[in-house]
């Protein structure tokens, strides 16, 4: 008679607060002990339409990163978008989803765990009954749950999840720690949750790399024209500087920064010679003015992407902003990242051990 598939259900307090980082570095530590995986994400958010099929992005990038057999990857359920909801609401859609659920994943080959992406808080796809821990309780998972850090508070959120989920939290994970905080959250913050029974498995100080944005996702957010090196949209922009100074003062900000996308009014050739000779991946012009030939030339040389946009300065920042706010990791200096990062700072054989899993039984 066949084992029933352990689950581990990937949940997160609030969105971006990284699941899929998680996921990839989890599951490449997992994959090195021996263990045979499966994955599934059940709502998708990150969709494209190919040949006339809607796929989920970080899906698909994760069950090619890990290199995982079709029968080992359980397709989104359901996209999260405006036409589902409001089928959702009129009546339209009565759809029994948690029995869809049961159904989409006792099919799947699941090897020895099931690693499931949750949704990206702890009200997203309440609608849809497939809220986190509505997930985790029909399929009867354990919940690693991902906490982005931002105070000493951020205690208060994990707190109030350890009363709702009880003992399916297995463990949490507080990501994107200030180095400065680190010795903080390892000698308050942990020993604090640990004596309330939330196995803390892993501290993650944050990083700039796997923040960073390619030029070419900034393209695309931006509805940008390319006036030079087209080539080079893979380069990785970690910080935002705007050219909206004197040029003296200029040279002395841009030099503190590195790997900036600079934002200029195209008619300020005398900042975008300044940003052209400092820790620059991009230049980003507004108003629509081009940059006389020297300046393309230049960047032409220096392999450095000059981008057009048809908006103002604030709008195109705003922009920028908000896609620093939203970064994937689909860029392969990015998973090596990761990866590397639990390896240092993830208990990969705590977690085995509260699953009951071991690498010699699961090589057995």
């Amino acid at each position: 008679m066949p084992k029933s598939p352990k689950y581990l259900l990937i949940g997160s307090t609030e969105t971006y607060s990284g699941k899929s980082a998680t996921v990839l570095g989890l599951s490449h530590q997992l994959q090195q002990k021996g263990l045979n995986i499966a994955y599934g994400k059940p709502l998708g958010t990150c969709l494209n339409s190919s040949s006339g099929t809607v796929i989920e992005e970080d899906v698909q990038f994760i069950a090619h990163s890990l290199n995982l057999p079709e029968n080992r990857v359980a397709p989104i359920m359901l996209a999260l978008d405006e036409l589902n909801v409001q089928k959702r609401l009129r009546g339209e859609d009565k759809t029994n989803y948690q029995q869809l659920l049961l159904q989409q994943y006792s099919q799947m080959s699941p090897g020895d765990l099931v690693l499931l992406e949750g949704p990206g808080d702890l009200s997203e796809g309440n609608l849809f009954d497939l809220s986190l821990l509505q997930v985790a309780e029909v399929l009867d998972a354990g919940v690693l749950l991902v906490a982005r850090y931002k105070s000493l508070l951020s205690i208060e959120a994990l707190l109030a999840v350890k009363q709702r989920m009880g003992d399916r939290l297995i463990g949490v994970v507080i990501n994107d720690i200030p180095v400065a905080e680190l010795k903080a959250v390892d000698t308050l913050l942990r020993p604090f949750l640990e004596q309330r029974d939330i196995p803390v498995l892993g501290t993650l100080p944050n990083s700039d790399l796997l923040k960073s944005v390619s030029v070419g996702e900034l393209v695309k957010q931006l509805n940008a024209d390319v006036l030079c090196r087209n080539d080079r949209l893979d380069l990785l922009v970690e910080s935002l500087a705007i050219g909206a100074m004197n040029v003296n003062s200029a040279v002395k900000y841009f030099r503190k920064r590195r790997n900036m996308a600079v934002v200029t009014g195209g008619d300020r050739v005398e900042i975008q010679q300044a940003a052209l000779e400092t820790s620059t991946q991009c230049l980003i012009l507004t108003g629509q003015l081009p940059p006389p030939p020297f300046i393309l030339s230049r960047a032409e040389e220096l392999e450095i992407p000059i981008l057009s946009v048809d908006l103002d300065t604030l709008t195109t920042v705003e922009i920028v902003d908000r896609t620093f706010g939203q970064v994937r990791l689909h860029e392969p200096i990015k998973v090596q990242y990761i990866r590397q990062l639990m390896v240092e700072h993830f208990d990969i054989d705590r977690l085995l051990s509260k699953l009951g899993l071991t690498p010699a039984t699961a090589l057995s």
